[in-house]
């Protein structure tokens, strides 16, 4: 039989869409099911405010009446103009071991792109780094994180048949943390605050990080990002809706907010408990009691497994191991918590101030990513 390729439009279609992965990997211990409820909002101009500076299109494959393959193909124009570059991405890929529906999907972006004037297709990658991005190469017998990507090792084969090629590779490491805070990155750091008039800031709660700050940690994300592969400057809209997604979720004593001499944040770490085992127990949803395993995850005395989510230094204070004051802060609280094993997201291969963060420590690069490029 034929493969057909539609364009959905109704909320009936994009629960198949979301639904599909989940469906696909459900016999699959390593992949991480997303929240149903912030999948659906990511495709919500109403409550996604990246949808204000991108257009999207979602598609579903069929065989037999029979959904094999879906794929979001969307043009973030901020990043575009950003970068000067005329991209349609391509995210949320899926499709089974069969080339005929990853080349029907692929060709469905593609067209859709030439439709609006693009260039290139890119990806795999969403409408924002705060999405989930590249195609898992390397680590396939590893947990994904809530905030990571699975994908089968088929996949690779099926992107290089297409004519994709490498534009960037991400890494991922596991840190396994030091029961003592080295002793040679406790002297840089007390050297680091001295010489910088730095100290640490330790919210008690999210209520008095706001009071004293308001959103403006998310301006360190924004400035420290700007120069990182396909990152889109943010609006002041998109600070306002990823600070209250993420921040009041998390356990502050996993932050650590970096503070000069004029009360400004000039660096920020923050982290939180893997809950993957918590969300593949309730495959995504929050309901019915979805909601109480995500809750005792997050907050959990006690752990294996870390997920370092992002650390982020303002441009005029990095190459002055400000970073290293992170570490000296969360070694004790890993060691608190009985913690095993951090995981990082994704790190550019190229990114070697990045990667410097972890020299102190035992550690392993276990997963590779990568995002494909190809003209249209």
């Amino acid at each position: 039989m034929s493969i057909s390729v539609r364009p959905i439009s109704s909320k009936s279609d994009l629960r198949k869409f979301i639904r599909f992965a989940n469906e696909m990997y459900a016999d699959n211990p390593y992949y991480c099911p997303p929240l149903m409820m912030d999948e659906m909002n990511t495709f919500n101009p109403k409550k996604n405010p990246a949808l204000e500076v991108s257009e999207f299109q979602n598609f579903l494959a069929y065989e037999d009446g029979r959904i094999v393959g879906r794929v979001c193909a969307l043009i973030n124009h901020r990043a575009n103009e950003a970068w000067k570059v005329k991209n349609v991405r391509f995210g949320w890929l899926d499709f089974v071991d069969d080339k005929r529906v990853s080349q029907a999907l692929l060709d469905a972006v593609a067209a859709w792109g030439r439709e609006r004037g693009m260039t290139a297709m890119n990806g795999p990658v969403g409408f924002t780094d705060f999405d989930r991005e590249g195609l898992l190469l390397e680590g396939y017998d590893y947990n994904a994180p809530m905030a990571a990507s699975y994908n089968y090792p088929y996949y690779v084969d099926h992107m290089d048949a297409y004519g994709l090629r490498k534009e960037v590779d991400w890494i991922e490491y596991q840190i396994y943390p030091p029961k003592e805070i080295p002793e040679r990155l406790q002297r840089i750091g007390k050297i680091v605050m001295e010489r910088n008039h730095l100290h640490i800031y330790k919210p008690k709660n999210f209520r008095e990080l706001v009071r004293r700050y308001g959103t403006t940690y998310m301006d360190v994300f924004d400035q420290a990002y700007q120069a990182l592969y396909n990152y889109q400057p943010l609006t002041a809209r998109q600070k306002e809706y990823y600070a209250k997604m993420y921040f009041p979720l998390l356990n502050l004593e996993f932050c650590t907010i970096v503070v000069n001499d004029k009360d400004e944040i000039v660096s920020v770490g923050v982290g939180m408990p893997d809950i993957s085992d918590a969300l593949r127990r309730c495959k995504g949803r929050l309901f019915p009691t979805g909601w109480y395993h995500i809750l005792k995850a997050l907050k959990a005395k006690k752990m294996d497994a870390f997920d370092l989510l992002l650390i982020a230094v303002r441009p005029d204070y990095q190459n002055m191991g400000v970073n290293s004051l992170i570490f000296v802060d969360q070694i004790p609280v890993f060691n608190r918590y009985q913690i095993k094993r951090v995981d990082t997201t994704n790190i550019l291969e190229s990114n070697t101030k990045n990667q410097a963060n972890f020299e102190y420590y035992e550690k392993k690069q276990h997963k590779r990513r990568r995002a494909y490029i190809r003209e249209i």
